[in-house]
């Protein structure tokens, strides 16, 4: 009988630390975790998928272009307090990437378009070997960005992880029904009047889901200025499509496209959030500017209606 006693015994034992390992808690059991980001797009995920067991502070504020960042003596303090760091990645923050991925030796910090599968990810020329990284403009692509949200958060506190996994199925149902409004919003124009004219190419995944022909003064990133050769090749393409209407961008200075609506007699049909949401609580159109719902919703409702 002895040998069954002490396998019976051990068994009882393994079963003992497994259950006591489990229970454990961890040090951010509890309590509401501190949570950095990059943009205003991944922290409004954040926010979403984290409820109330989360307090995000994002790095880059309204009208912040992203490309030209440069992190504070503040940043690395906020980074070096926060319980996890989510930011964007393929190389949307420039620079401030690779401080961040040292970083990530010693602290969670995830960038939230890794999981993204690369055959549905855009890679243009001019962005020299480097993925588009304005995935947010396809709802359906940014939806999938939830899952690593959940994957981030549990990590550090997984005694939460059964309610950040729900929060982050019903935050990607809500983003999926905003891309089937989106479809049918893009729908109430006909496909040859879907033309945008912008100040940087940051619309391009926009385009490919909803079907428009995108047209951006600058390349991807806004590092370099638009030349005098770009700005006439502009507006003849305009003039010769009989466009409607061009739009400014937020976060990028609107001197370049204000002069191209002079040369080119088209006027400017309003102002479109591409790198930075806006404050919340800035309503227009009805929405709520500093979430990433009402962005979205407020470009496509001026485009649509500026377009018509």
């Amino acid at each position: 009988m002895k040998p069954y006693f002490y396998l019976l015994l051990s068994c009882l034992v393994v079963s003992s630390l497994s259950c006591s390992q489990a229970e454990r808690p961890t040090k951010t059991a509890g309590r509401i975790l501190k949570v950095t980001t990059t943009t205003g797009m991944v922290g409004d995920l954040v926010k979403n998928i984290g409820g109330d067991d989360v307090v995000v502070e994002s790095l880059m504020g309204p009208g912040v272009d992203p490309h030209l960042y440069k992190a504070k003596a503040s940043d690395s303090s906020k980074l070096q307090q926060s319980d996890v760091v989510f930011y964007n990645g393929m190389m949307l923050e420039g620079k401030m990437q690779s401080v961040l991925e040292r970083m990530a030796k010693s602290k969670t910090i995830i960038p939230v378009t890794s999981g993204i599968p690369e055959n549905t990810l855009l890679k243009p020329e001019q962005f020299e070997g480097h993925f588009d990284p304005h995935v947010w403009f396809d709802v359906q692509l940014w939806a999938q960005c939830t899952d690593k949200i959940v994957e981030g958060l549990s990590k550090v506190d997984p005694t939460r992880a059964a309610a950040f996994k729900q929060r982050g199925a019903d935050h990607k149902k809500q983003l999926m029904q905003l891309h089937e409004w989106a479809l049918k919003k893009a729908n109430e124009l006909p496909p040859e009047k879907r033309i945008l004219v912008t100040s940087h190419d940051a619309y391009n995944y926009f385009g490919r889901a909803y079907g428009f022909q995108v047209v951006g003064l600058q390349g991807i990133s806004t590092v370099s200025e638009a030349g005098l050769a770009d700005m006439t090749k502009l507006v003849d393409f305009i003039k010769n499509k009989k466009i409607k209407a061009i739009f400014v961008e937020s976060s990028v200075p609107p001197g370049a496209i204000q002069r191209i609506s002079q040369d080119s007699g088209v006027k400017i049909g309003g102002e479109l959030f591409s790198d930075a949401m806006g404050t919340p609580g800035q309503i227009e159109n009805g929405y709520d500017l500093g979430t990433y719902d009402g962005m979205v919703r407020h470009n496509l409702t001026t485009i649509v209606e500026a377009l018509k």
